[in-house]
């Protein structure tokens, strides 16, 4: 009762807030607009924002640790707000603050969904598509990529998900083993559920197969 009346509360001020910020945004009042935002991180989560973007995105996620378990809805209440002051600072030009917050906001957004987070609380999928565009071009973090990846699979959008494979093996990761998993996982799908993924059921195959070989390539021992 306690989780829902707070969650409750949490959405009723954050709807608020945002729209007071998209006054504020249209007034060209940027700092009364981060000033809500930072008077709504200390009243939910005991943060203000300068403590927040000098955290590293893990330590953000561990102040929601209880018990060895992921505080999720708490945690996307703060990407959420996160979002909004990037959103503030590109509203106001500057573009290198925006895009600080919104690959953080990013990888928290999904960190919360991948643990069980309520995707309808805060109209999540929409919020994780909008910073997903906003970052396109950018190059993410493995650590986000690798987000991105499970993220996609996840909801069926098994062409994204292979989307994202491809650009961490770009960065220089090492994805063999995990495109083999992925792939096989793929198989497991219905040709019909692989058609509305955009990755037919043709090419999970010879995914697998090239995925394979570049498994075993890694794993052949060096001839003396």
């Amino acid at each position: 009762m306690f989780r829902r009346d707070y969650i409750v509360r949490m959405i009723e001020d954050m709807t608020a807030m945002i729209a007071k910020v998209m006054t504020l945004k249209q007034e060209k009042k940027t700092t009364e607009a981060l000033w809500e935002v930072d008077e709504l991180l200390i009243r939910h989560f005991r943060l203000n924002s300068r403590l927040l973007n000098s955290l590293s995105v893990e330590d953000i996620i561990d102040m929601y640790l209880l018990g060895g378990v992921v505080e999720s809805d708490k945690l996307q209440g703060v990407a959420r707000l996160l979002k909004e002051e990037g959103a503030i600072y590109a509203a106001a030009g500057d573009k290198e603050a925006a895009l600080f917050r919104a690959m953080r906001s990013l990888h928290l957004f999904l960190y919360a969904d991948l643990h069980g987070a309520d995707r309808e609380l805060l109209q999540m999928p929409d919020d994780i598509d909008e910073l997903l565009r906003e970052t396109q071009g950018y190059r993410l973090p493995a650590k986000t990529e690798r987000l991105v990846l499970a993220y996609m699979e996840s909801i069926g959008r098994y062409a994204k998900a292979e989307d994202s494979l491809y650009r961490l093996r770009e960065q220089g990761e090492n994805v063999a083993e995990e495109g083999k998993a992925l792939y096989s996982r793929l198989l497991l799908k219905s040709p019909e559920e692989l058609e509305l993924g955009g990755l037919p059921a043709q090419e999970v195959g010879e995914g697998l197969q090239e995925w394979e070989r570049l498994a075993a390539a890694i794993v052949k021992p060096t001839m003396l």
